[in-house]
């Protein structure tokens, strides 16, 4: 029996020393293949704060005090983040017969190197609420925190980090004016044309250099709300496909896919549409799409687009994927 039982536990010492080398190799596997990141950490607070110092402006309806003092703010921003500020400003005739000056404010960093990347968004605010159910309170402007502000917030920390660690290729910042001052839904005899997006238009035919060029851009457009899903938007797709898939699939390897959604979206009318279709340039838009009767959340034209709706989750997981791409890039 003396003998038995040392055999057994010869036995039993052996298969636990095959079992263990066994989970360690299958350890070190799982640990060699989680993704390593290259760029640095997106800070979401300050992404925040971004957008919450551009809500307090008030709505940034073109023509308004608030519209020139958050302008103001974005240039002076990019500036102290050690980018070469262009600013554009010209008189545009819009479907009601009102002339308005739109604004739209660059930072380029590392103008010097010739491979870039454009990343952009629109930073005015709409100023109705027409998908208010109230109809006494659809004329009032919206307050725009999470279409407007809160892809201007994440590329204010982004330029913020260009600034700290600059990247190896050049990045233009963009952020264009009246994308949002479209008709109402409410107004009775639109006049025919292409009233949105007139900012990106501008400058996709006027860009800030001459024949600017770059590999492709990156739109930011209500990048905020908590559970935000980014769909694969229409236009980037039939557009830019291979940049929706990098995109995508880094969001992935960074562990925001229940974000970057693996799923087709509808065709949305926005900034990228004109920088695809004037400048030429592929362009991919990350924007929240839902299977609502809009496409968009419960907030979106509404006085609900305030702070309330903001989360540092959502910024985060779109500010580190843009992030990431950007530092990939030699």
């Amino acid at each position: 029996m003396k003998k038995i039982n040392s055999l057994l536990v010869w036995l039993l010492l052996t298969v636990s020393f095959v079992f263990s080398v066994s989970c360690n190799s299958c350890q070190s596997q799982k640990i060699a293949n989680v993704y390593a990141k290259v760029s640095p950490d997106f800070n979401a607070d300050s992404a925040y704060r971004f957008v919450e110092e551009q809500a307090g402006f008030g709505p940034r309806v073109p023509g308004t005090p608030a519209h020139k003092a958050c302008g103001d703010y974005l240039s002076a921003k990019l500036a102290g983040f050690g980018a070469d500020v262009f600013e554009q400003k010209a008189h545009v005739t819009h479907y009601n017969g009102q002339d308005i000056q739109i604004r739209n404010i660059i930072g380029s960093f590392r103008p010097e190197k010739e491979k870039r990347v454009l990343l952009f968004a629109h930073w005015d605010s709409r100023p109705f609420a027409d998908e208010e159910p109230d109809a006494e309170m659809q004329n009032r402007p919206v307050p725009g925190a999470d279409d407007g502000a809160s892809g201007t917030g994440v590329l204010l920390e982004i330029a913020r980090q260009l600034n700290q660690r600059p990247a190896d290729i050049g990045v233009d910042i963009v952020f264009f004016d009246l994308e949002d001052w479209g008709p109402a839904t409410f107004d009775k005899n639109p006049v025919p044309g292409e009233w949105w997006c007139v900012g990106s238009g501008y400058w996709s035919e006027n860009p800030h250099k001459d024949n600017y060029k770059a590999s492709y851009g990156i739109l930011l457009d209500m990048v905020g709300a908590a559970n935000a899903t980014f769909l694969r938007e229409g236009y980037s797709m039939q557009r830019a496909s291979n940049v929706v898939s990098k995109i995508w699939s880094i969001a992935s390897n960074l562990g925001y896919g229940q974000f970057f959604v693996q799923r087709n979206g509808g065709y949305i009318t926005d900034d990228h549409v004109p920088v695809i279709e004037k400048r030429g340039i592929p362009c991919a838009n990350i924007i929240n799409l839902k299977d609502s009767d809009n496409g968009f959340a419960p907030h979106w034209h509404t006085h609900n687009d305030d702070m309330r709706n903001i989360s540092r989750e959502t910024l985060r997981a779109a500010g580190q994927t843009v992030l990431e791409v950007i530092y990939l890039e030699k």
